[in-house]
This record gives structure tokens, C-alpha cells and sequence, in this order.
């Protein structure tokens, strides 16, 4: 049991490793940052729901639901921009990569569907926390901040 445990942590801290150095690489945009982990998180929430349905079985809300965050203000953001003009700006190659990325890991790990998920909600957390901040639509576009500690 502890040996499962310590790979689960292996393959979570490479997952982590991967994602920090291919978004600091790539200079990845907050947005499409944003885009491929709801993605990813929305597919394996949706599989885990069935498994849930079929069997049962509980899992803690911090893996079935997203973390709140604290976005410093109780005030809603007041800038307007066109969606469609955001899809036509983001670098769908570089979301494809890691896209890539993610999915590779979590099969190369071989992650269950609750790892999988928690391993993705500290970067959702972040990302969340960072587009509740936004105050224009270019900061859509500057890359994610990871913190130095990430």
C-alpha cells in the first residue's frame, strides 16, 4: 500500500515537473492554459460521475469539485470581449501539445480517474484565480504566473 502510494506521488510530481517546464517553455497564454485543463478535468470528472452512477462509491469534494479561490475582490469583472475574436488569437498547436502532455502522463503513470483529477485541480485553482483578476482582455493572453514554490 505504501509503495502505491509513493508511486502515486512520483507520478504526480512528474506530472507536475512536465506541465511547469512545457508552460514556462512555450510562454503558454493564461487563456489557453485555462482552455486545455478544463478540458481535461471536464472529461475525467464526466468518467468519474459514471463510475460514481454505476458503483457507488464516494469520493471527497476536493476531487469532484472544483477549489474555491480567493480573487482579492467581491466584484465582478467589467470588461466586454468577443469570444469569437479569442478562439481565432489562441495557438491551438501549442494547447494540442499540452494536451498531449497531460494525457500521455496521466497514461504513463498510470493515474487513476481521482489522481488524475486531483493532480489538475491546483493548476485550475491557479488559473481561475488568475482570470478572476483580469482586468482587460489582453491579460487573457500573458502567459500563466506560476509561483516559484510551484
Amino acid at each position: 500500500m505504501v509503495e502505491d502510494q509513493n508511486t502515486a506521488v512520483e507520478g504526480m510530481v512528474t506530472l507536475q515537473e512536465r506541465m511547469v517546464n512545457l508552460i514556462n517553455q512555450l510562454n503558454m497564454p493564461l487563456i489557453e492554459v485555462s482552455l486545455v485543463l478544463s478540458k481535461h478535468i471536464a472529461g475525467l470528472s464526466r468518467t468519474l460521475d459514471e463510475h460514481i452512477q454505476q458503483t457507488g462509491q464516494e469520493f471527497p469534494e476536493s476531487v469532484t469539485h472544483p477549489w474555491s479561490i480567493d480573487t482579492g475582490e467581491n466584484q465582478e469583472s467589467e470588461f466586454q470581449f468577443d469570444l469569437e475574436k479569442v478562439f481565432k488569437i489562441i495557438d491551438e498547436d501549442r494547447m494540442d501539445i499540452l494536451s498531449t502532455l497531460i494525457r500521455v502522463t496521466l497514461v504513463e503513470i498510470d493515474a487513476s480517474l481521482a489522481e488524475g483529477i486531483l493532480a489538475l485541480r491546483p493548476w485550475e485553482a491557479l488559473s481561475r484565480t488568475q482570470l478572476s483578476r483580469a482586468k482587460s482582455p489582453g491579460q487573457l493572453f500573458s502567459p500563466l504566473e506560476i509561483p516559484d514554490e510551484w
